[in-house]
């Protein structure tokens, strides 16, 4: 069995190990592979993985031999299932891997915008703290989160897990989600409508998929919903967010921060206006990669092809 992983870096830097995939078949990993490269390196395979190398049509075309996908994350549009599905190719993904580490993620760039860490630790290493006159200083209001309310986007397993954590800084937690007031769990009250949640969150944290419904559910006229105090929080995918309404929303003073950890070309162009924007902080699509996410995602994804190969496909997609 031929097995063919195409873009394995990101998952595997060289901290995991490949040995239980190849004992599952002849495997060939490559770190990264261009468009042009697909399919001369997937030739002959009958299983490929895939992260962020797209698989589309005509590269399918050009695979007759491909039997399975395997998507080495949640999200599998990277695929194009319906061709799949119509040669009899099988695609899995890796569902609910990394809910624990992007919601981690969320307070780590919450508390980056309230409490400064990073701000004063460098200012500190400058020698600052050493030259003040007082035992201590700060240059910007330091928010405490208690009583605060925590605005969530998509109510699925990372915007629970996001509420769990919310509720434990004694924050009210609001939600924007399709299911009925009483299937949430204790504590998390159901927005009416996307403008409640805009108009009444001090921190609000996009956690939706990705359609045509929600891209740029984040632009200049939510933005002006939004409290002039409140921060906005993006683990989700980058185009949920209008890049340039937020950046001018921040350099403007309409909201107080936000902080982004995917957008919506990655990597990113330089001139991305985020990147300069005031009071934003950007992360390199980070979330999902602790060790011990990437851990499970590498568990599941040879469950995965173990399972298929057994004749009892799991997480399949599409």
């Amino acid at each position: 069995m031929k097995i063919v992983v195409l873009d394995g870096y990101t998952l595997n830097p060289g901290d995991l190990s490949w040995e239980e995939l190849e004992k599952l078949g002849e495997v060939t990993i490559y770190d990264r592979t261009r468009p042009e490269e697909i399919v001369r390196r997937a030739e002959g395979a009958e299983i490929i993985l895939t992260n962020k190398t797209v698989i589309d049509k005509e590269k399918l075309e050009a695979l007759p031999e491909l039997k399975y996908i395997g998507v080495l994350a949640t999200g599998y549009n990277v695929v194009d299932t319906e061709t799949a599905r119509e040669k009899g190719i099988v695609v899995t993904n890796i569902p609910a891997y990394s809910t624990a580490s992007v919601a981690q993620m969320v307070f780590a760039l919450l508390l980056a915008i309230t409490n400064g860490v990073e701000h004063y630790t460098l200012e500190n290493s400058h020698g600052r703290w050493s030259r003040s006159a007082d035992f201590c200083y700060w240059d910007a209001p330091l928010i405490e989160l208690t009583g605060k309310r925590f605005g969530i986007i998509g109510f699925g397993n990372i915007g629970q897990g996001v509420g769990r954590i919310a509720m434990a800084f004694g924050m009210k937690v609001l939600a924007l989600t399709s299911k009925p007031s009483e299937a949430l769990p204790a504590g998390v009250e159901k927005a009416s409508s996307l403008d409640t949640l805009l108009a009444e969150s001090d921190v609000v944290s996009l956690h939706c998929p990705l359609t045509d419904s929600t891209r740029h559910i984040i632009n200049g006229e939510t933005l002006s919903k939004m409290k002039p105090s409140a921060i906005l929080i993006n683990t989700g995918r980058g185009p949920l967010v209008d890049e340039k309404a937020l950046a001018e929303a921040l350099n403007r003073g309409m909201i107080r921060g936000a902080g982004v950890d995917v957008l919506s070309t990655e990597p990113p162009l330089a001139d991305n206006p985020l990147l300069s924007a005031r009071n934003c902080f950007v992360t390199p699509h980070i979330a999902w990669a602790t060790v011990e996410a990437r851990r499970r995602l590498m568990d599941i994804a040879v469950s995965n092809v173990a399972s298929f190969l057994a004749g009892n496909p799991e997480n399949v997609v599409g």
